[in-house]
């Protein structure tokens, strides 16, 4: 197990570990208790009360946060000759078709997200099914996509995919230290409503179990459900 560093048992010592804390005060705590040098994530996980093993029982979805992610994405578009300066002007960071595909296939991966069309989809699948693996373009995630300019354009703005893993949490970014606790909180609030809206109707008993933020370096902060479920209904 890594050894923790002596800020991130300070920063620890902040928080009490018995309480859920109401959305904005968890908000502002893992802002506080930000130690790094750097301008980092805030992240979220929600653990849902589902059973991914079941293919009725699992999330996914796509959403544009209001205040996007802080991030810049590195797009990578695979499409054929025709389309490539649409996506290059869009803001594509990498276009191309077969060039693309081989490589990829000898190692490379220095991109966020793969976008495609769907008329490059079977070659895709067939070349670089094993190899992409959860960044497949998938039609479920707004990846595959006839239109490209549109697409690149929502997700550099901060359109983000969530979905479940197999332990039947949800992980995702809300935002960076750096913004304002009202801005990350209304991110939370689009992102919390919209996995709310995809309970699975075979879901039967408590859907969300838990939930806590977190920053990239920093210990983790019980979110009150009740409270953010109110919250997000009021976004």
């Amino acid at each position: 197990m890594a050894r923790k560093s002596k800020k991130y048992k300070e920063a620890l010592k902040q928080i009490d570990r018995q309480q859920a804390y109401v959305l904005n005060d968890a908000v502002e705590l893992v802002k506080k208790l930000s130690y790094a040098k750097f301008d980092e994530t805030v992240e979220v996980h929600f653990h849902l009360g589902i059973d991914c093993k079941k293919s009725d029982q699992n999330i996914r979805g796509t959403i544009v946060l209001p205040h996007g992610t802080g991030k810049t994405l590195r797009i990578c578009v695979i499409t054929k000759a025709d389309k490539f300066e649409a996506a290059e002007q869009a803001g594509a960071d990498v276009v191309g078709f077969e060039d693309v595909i081989a490589k990829i296939k000898s190692g490379w991966s220095d991109f966020d997200l793969c976008v495609a069309t769907p008329d490059v989809m079977g070659v895709i699948g067939k070349e670089l099914g094993r190899v992409l693996g959860p960044r497949m373009p998938n039609p479920k995630s707004g990846t595959v996509t006839p239109d490209l300019a549109k697409t690149i354009a929502e997700f550099k703005k901060g359109k983000l995919e969530y979905r479940n893993d197999k332990h039947n949490c949800v992980h995702s970014i809300l935002g960076k230290v750096s913004f304002e606790t009202e801005k990350l909180q209304q991110n939370f609030k689009t992102l919390f409503d919209a996995i709310l809206k995809a309970k699975p109707a075979a879901v039967k008993g408590t859907y969300v179990r838990s939930i806590y933020l977190t920053t990239s370096m920093g210990p983790s902060i019980s979110v009150d459900v009740l409270n953010a479920s109110q919250s997000a209904a009021r976004k």
